[in-house]
This record gives structure tokens, C-alpha cells and sequence, in this order.
């Protein structure tokens, strides 16, 4: 799966509406190693956010911790390419497909599903995915 940056952020900030399913997904995803991806850019994304919100070495941590379990799908010019096709709304969300597709994920989890349409992979909210998938493991 990949994971969106929504979903990360969540967690980071221990957000209350969403962070409790986005926690779990992550603790599910430590406990089964490379199952979860993130894309390139939410790497750069994601430390210019956290170290806006509290400090960048809270970000280096964060991202160090997420980089224990998770790995990061590498984009290059094909796949910017791929995501400029992509009748999608949010170029930033086109990147997150791209990147999805280069390592053949089966579904993108985010709490943004309408952000999404158009995606050819399938989009899963934290909740729906811990629904449907996590009493497999």
C-alpha cells in the first residue's frame, strides 16, 4: 500500500478526528515490514510540514522512525510524466498515483477518497483498510 501523506501527518500531530485510525494503520503496517510505501515527495513534503508545525528535528525523527517500516517509492521523469496524464484535480495526488503504480501497490490509503478520483489504483480510507485487511495478518 501506499501511504498518503494525510494519513502520516495524522499520526505526527496525533490529530483527535483522525489520528486514532491513522495510529492504527501504522502500528498494523510496523508489524508487517515493506508493506507500506510512500512516495518521494511525501518524504520532502512531509519534513517541511512537521518542522513547520514543531521543529525539524522532530521531522528527521518522524521520518526516520517511518523509514523502519516503510519504503519510499522513487519517482522519476516517467512517472511525472505518467502523473501529468492523469485526469486528476491535485497534480500533488497524480504523484501519489504515479508513485503507487511504480511499485505496484494495491491500493493508496487516504482519508481524501474523493480526492482520488480518477486514480487507477484503489483508494482506502485507515479505518476501511483496518476493516478489511488488518485481522489477515
Amino acid at each position: 500500500m501506499l501511504l498518503d501523506t494525510d494519513v502520516l501527518m495524522d499520526v505526527a500531530l496525533a490529530r483527535p478526528d483522525f489520528g486514532p485510525n491513522s495510529r492504527a494503520l501504522i502500528e498494523w503496517c510496523q508489524h508487517a515490514p515493506q508493506t507500506a510505501a510512500v512516495a518521494w515527495h511525501t518524504m520532502s513534503n512531509l519534513f517541511y510540514l512537521l518542522g513547520a508545525a514543531r521543529s525539524s528535528s522532530f521531522a528527521r525523527l518522524f521520518l526516520g522512525h517511518l523509514l523502519e517500516f516503510a519504503i519510499v517509492a522513487s519517482g522519476g521523469t516517467e512517472s511525472v510524466r505518467h502523473a501529468l496524464t492523469m485526469r486528476m484535480n491535485d497534480f500533488e495526488n497524480a504523484l501519489q498515483v504515479a508513485a503507487a503504480i511504480s511499485i505496484d501497490a494495491e491500493f493508496i490509503v487516504t482519508r481524501n477518497i474523493g480526492d482520488y478520483r480518477g486514480s487507477v489504483i484503489p483508494v482506502l480510507t485507515p479505518r476501511n483498510f483496518l476493516l478489511q485487511f488488518a485481522r489477515q495478518k
